[in-house]
């Protein structure tokens, strides 16, 4: 039995009963694609049928507000998914009559879809020979054949699509599609999988060569920076609030946040005090404040580490931009201000 076949042969036996495999529709499975970039099973399940309930067709999720959809995403990170996720969508429904593109090479030209997604698509909703290449594929081939270029360099994503092309099952693209990347899920993990019970353990070179700790090879090209961010948590006598929405292509964006300060390093509360407020919300306000959180609170970001602060900030009254605390559940916000939100008590104030 040759290797596509023990895949599929195993995936038959050990996959995962999941929504978005019992349907060709490609609107869930293109749904289900977007949400699981970067996220795994899982997380992401949860947030699949919380759109499938929430916009049952695209139309549905093309006619809701960009407010509604990102309030829905919170919590699954890298917002820019969401934001094109809604942007495909209106352009399906509105430009194209609420037809999805039914090849390879037109699903590429979608917002947000690339080789991965738009391969995955193809083959399990058209049954396009469209081989997929995830961190799970990489994984499984890197292995089994043996290969050490780095999975993220220009060559080595040129080898292994060229490989996974080779090999895919061209009678049943979708259910070998499918069975690569779940064997990769469960079986060939990325720390300590259990070879003693892989199909594939009499013919994978890394196990022979010992080499399952070692490959897939990737290079490490992200230079993570370290930012210093201070929350202004103003609240007035009458139990309101402010925020503020970030604009611009950095990240967070179209969420809320509290007003923010940057500082060029972790401040102290005398630090805090020393600060020029001009062209913030404090402005020409007179307040008390108090810190929150002594220890900064750091956020690890794919790029990023911010160092948070929560200041306390108490006014007699806020200006008319303000919103009632009772309604800051409503926003979408990312989900450093969501917990904090969540566990600060209000109320105490």
């Amino acid at each position: 039995m040759d290797f596509k076949n023990k895949l599929t042969h195993w995936y038959s036996i050990n996959k995962r009963e999941l929504p978005w495999r019992k349907t060709k529709n490609p609107y869930y499975i293109w749904l289900s694609e977007i949400i699981l970039q970067q996220t795994q099973v899982k997380q992401g399940l949860p947030y699949y049928e919380g759109f499938v309930k929430q916009y049952p067709t695209v139309f549905d999720l093309a006619n809701a507000s960009e407010h509604d959809v990102l309030k829905l995403w919170q919590g699954l990170g890298y917002y820019s998914r969401a934001r094109n996720l809604h942007a495909t969508a209106k352009h399906i429904a509105f430009d194209l009559d609420g037809k999805f593109p039914d090849n390879y090479k037109d699903l590429l030209k979608l917002k947000g879809v690339g080789d991965y997604t738009a391969s995955a698509i193809a083959s399990i909703a058209f049954n396009e020979v469209a081989a997929v290449v995830d961190g799970n594929v990489y994984r499984v081939l890197s292995r089994y054949f043996g290969i050490d270029t780095p999975i993220n360099s220009t060559a080595g994503i040129k080898e292994f699509k060229a490989l996974a092309s080779s090999i895919i099952d061209k009678k049943e693209p979708a259910n070998y599609n499918q069975a690569i990347m779940e064997f990769g899920a469960k079986q060939c993990k990325p720390k300590s999988p259990d070879c003693s019970i892989c199909p594939l353990k009499d013919s994978c070179v890394a196990l022979q060569k010992n080499l399952v700790d070692v490959l897939p090879v990737k290079l490490k090209k992200t230079k993570v920076t370290t930012k210093y961010f201070n929350f202004l948590v103003c609240i007035d006598q009458n139990k309101n609030t402010l925020l503020e929405q970030r604009i611009g292509k950095g990240i967070w964006q179209n969420l809320y946040q509290f007003p923010l300060i940057e500082s060029e390093k972790s401040l102290t509360t005398k630090e805090f005090q020393l600060l020029n407020l001009k062209d913030t919300a404090l402005e020409k306000l007179k307040f008390e404040y108090s810190l929150y959180n002594e220890t900064d609170k750091i956020h690890k970001l794919s790029h990023q580490h911010l160092h948070t602060k929560f200041w306390i900030i108490e006014v007699d009254e806020l200006p008319k931009e303000r919103i009632p605390i009772k309604n800051l559940t409503t926003y979408p916000t990312p989900v450093l201000i969501s917990e904090f939100i969540e566990h600060f008590n209000f109320n105490s104030m």
